[in-house]
């Protein structure tokens, strides 16, 4: 009889709706398929939908997908088993939390937080020595590597920011000056024009989602460009005194949880590891 090795990870998700989501597998000819079902005892706190032509909570192939709705706090099981003996073991299931519908009055342009919210309408605004305003896009240059030079403010505009988000930055002087560290709402102008006052730190700061963060980057006079990723960014130089001489700002969606099985070097039928990604959500199938 052959053994037919299998990898399994238990993912603690809490009351919800997941999508599995079968993303890829490393052998498209034989991939291998994916179980889903609840751990033993948790039967009851959990329904998997299947879609109607299935009949069973197995996924056979990448791009495809089951839903489970989680009634109560629960833990599912996720099986890798290769197709056939001595196949691949190695695919990636991606688990993604579908977000609550709203109730009518709560729904409209720029209400809640969804799949499709439109982060690339960005816009930072910053005050360049010599050059004067300057506005972009998301995840570009304001001076910056290309083109470094001391900057004195800035600013930033999302118009289709959904309302359940808050955004607050400040900018920060190396002399004390007057406004420096104060938190400002989003389209407000921190910092000061003409005044050969370049800014020594940035700090960006977002409420409202566990779905969005910021990551931004930074340049500081005769320092290692400066990369930060989060809700709550902080950017300065090394001594906190070095003149800003470059930024980018962009709002990307933190990355759902994702299972990652990967064959490893056999000593033995059937030997494999599981690694497994975490996301940032902490609703979103983190396997503990």
């Amino acid at each position: 009889m052959t053994n037919e090795a299998e990898q399994q990870k238990k993912l603690s998700l809490d009351r919800g709706l997941f999508f599995i989501n079968y993303k890829s597998a490393e052998d498209s000819v034989s991939p291998p398929r994916v179980i889903v079902a609840p751990t033993q005892g948790h039967e009851r706190r959990m329904e998997i939908i299947l879609h109607p032509d299935a009949t069973e909570p197995t996924l056979y192939s990448p791009n495809s997908g089951l839903v489970v709705r989680i009634n109560t706090p629960a833990t599912l099981q996720v099986q890798v088993r290769p197709t056939r003996p001595g196949g691949s073991q190695s695919a990636i299931v991606r688990v993604e939390q579908i977000q609550a519908g709203r109730i009518p009055d709560a729904v409209g342009p720029g209400n809640g937080v969804g799949l499709h919210v439109a982060t690339d309408g960005l816009k930072v605004l910053g005050h360049v020595a010599g050059r004067g305003d300057i506005v972009v896009g998301p995840n570009a240059w304001i001076a910056g590597p290309a083109a470094p030079s001391r900057v004195e403010g800035v600013a930033l505009e999302w118009p289709d920011k959904p309302a359940s988000i808050d955004i607050r930055y400040a900018v920060q002087f190396a002399n004390g000056q007057t406004g420096s560290g104060k938190m400002v709402p989003l389209g407000t102008y921190a910092g000061t024009r003409g005044r050969a006052l370049p800014l020594t730190g940035v700090v960006l700061e977002m409420s409202g989602t566990d779905e969005l963060k910021f990551v931004a980057e930074a340049g500081f006079l005769n320092a290692p460009t400066l990369r930060a990723v989060g809700k709550r960014v902080v950017l300065s130089g090394p001594t906190s005194r070095e003149p800003l001489v470059g930024i980018r700002i962009g709002i990307e969606r933190s990355a759902p949880a994702e299972v990652v099985a990967t064959s490893a070097p056999r000593k033995s039928a059937g030997s494999a590891r599981v690694r497994v990604f975490r996301s940032q959500q902490r609703q979103a199938g983190a396997a503990r």
